[in-house]
């Protein structure tokens, strides 16, 4: 926790770090804040109070946000690890509360996270069962399981996830409610994106997330194919946001005695802040032609220079289906799963969002995640995997996605 601190001073400093901000980002449009996340340890029998003291910590930090002119769209609470979360519970039981806590989340509008079904290969694999049936019924938690961590590919909880993905495709409406889970590879806790956060310890933690992809467009609309100007002009306007993103943070947490984690400047993309339309102004091109690897290299390189304490993915974030100009290449056919695997040897995020057809089976699913698995941990690095296969649907045909974060796509042939 961040305990006395002197009085005064994360004002001060919250001030200083506006002015000079404001000077360094002239013409530019002010990204939204994606996420602000906090990490708690409920406790079933007083989660509501706890859920209450969070709100209070996340909507203090929305506040500061709001003076400063920017737009705040979630705030998130990641519980610990599913498996504790429900220890010593029935099945019926932990489904009865689960639904009580997914209820609470629309009543105070957060997004609730039950953090990582499975994070290793010798976890009871029947919560993996358990989260199924959540996913499938329940329209608000998210979830993950980790597939490799520094101790190695985790090929059990690979084969669990891909059984996962199946049945939630087959028994959730229109097969989405595999948009709430992602399998996560060397991604370390407190992150602030979904589905993929999640803590191990006490709570009393947050972290800010933005939705910056506009910020890479404006940019690469004014360097004009120049990589080095372009980092060096990536970096200065992304460090705009993320240092006010720390100055709040660390004024919250002075006032609040809970800790600040820090950011992830990960430039999200969301419908038309697009990051294929940004990337596709660096190029001149389609996203999935020649450049589009360099563009990502040019993201990953100016997010990875910004000077705060990072956390989470701190790449590059190309969602298939949350993307109105990636949903559309997709359909078009000017990129692949191989290709986006290629873009994340330079860091990206992995697969997020990626469709599926309907007859994509479970050795087929694990194959995938196993991929995910191998390149990350090869390079060390954070990815994951958001798939969504669309029971009843064939390649040529359309998704059949009934939300407002999912665009439509067609779907592809298996290779």
């Amino acid at each position: 926790m961040l305990l006395g601190r002197p009085s005064g001073l994360p004002g001060a400093l919250l001030l200083a770090v506006i002015s000079c901000s404001a000077a360094h980002a002239a013409d530019y449009t002010r990204p939204k804040v994606r996420a602000i996340t906090a990490f708690v340890h409920l406790d079933r029998a007083t989660y509501p109070r706890q859920v209450n003291e969070a709100l209070a910590v996340l909507r203090a930090a929305k506040g500061e946000f709001e003076s400063q002119g920017y737009e705040v769209q979630t705030l998130r609470i990641v519980t610990q690890p599913l498996r504790e979360l429900v220890s010593g519970q029935s099945e019926a039981r932990a489904l009865a509360f689960l639904k009580d806590l997914d209820d609470l989340s629309v009543k105070e509008k957060f997004l609730p996270n039950v953090g990582p079904a499975m994070m290793a290969d010798d976890d009871d694999p029947r919560i993996m069962a358990l989260l199924g049936k959540v996913l499938a019924t329940l329209p608000n938690i998210e979830s993950s399981a980790i597939i490799a961590g520094d101790d190695g590919i985790h090929w059990s909880v690979i084969r669990e996830s891909a059984v996962l993905v199946r049945y939630v495709a087959d028994h959730s409406p229109h097969s989405q409610g595999t948009f709430n889970f992602t399998a996560t590879a060397m991604l370390k806790p407190y992150g602030p994106f979904y589905p993929g956060a999640y803590h191990t310890g006490a709570g009393g933690q947050f972290s800010i997330g933005f939705e910056g992809a506009n910020v890479v467009r404006e940019v690469f609309a004014r360097t004009h194919g120049d990589f080095s100007g372009s980092v060096t002009e990536l970096t200065r306007q992304l460090t705009v946001h993320a240092k006010v993103a720390e100055a709040i943070g660390l004024k919250v947490a002075a006032d609040t005695h809970w800790s600040f984690m820090g950011v992830d400047p990960t430039p999200a993309p969301l419908a038309d802040v697009s990051i294929g339309s940004a990337i596709e102004t660096y190029t001149g091109s389609r996203f999935g032609s020649s450049g589009t690897m360099t563009a990502a290299l040019i993201i990953t390189t100016a997010v990875k220079a910004v000077p705060v304490k990072q956390v989470g993915y701190s790449g590059l974030m190309v969602p298939v289906m949350e993307d109105k100009v990636l949903a559309q290449r997709w359909a078009e056919g000017t990129f692949n799963t191989d290709a986006l695997l290629a873009y994340s040897a330079v860091c990206g995020t992995g697969l997020d969002t990626v469709p599926y057809p309907g007859d994509i089976g479970v050795e087929q699913l694990a194959r995938i995640f196993g991929d995910v698995a191998s390149l990350a941990w090869k390079w060390h690095k954070p990815l994951s995997a958001r798939v969504q296969p669309v029971a009843g649907r064939k390649a040529g045909e359309q998704t059949d996605f009934h939300d407002q974060y999912l665009f439509n796509t067609t779907l592809h042939a298996l290779p």
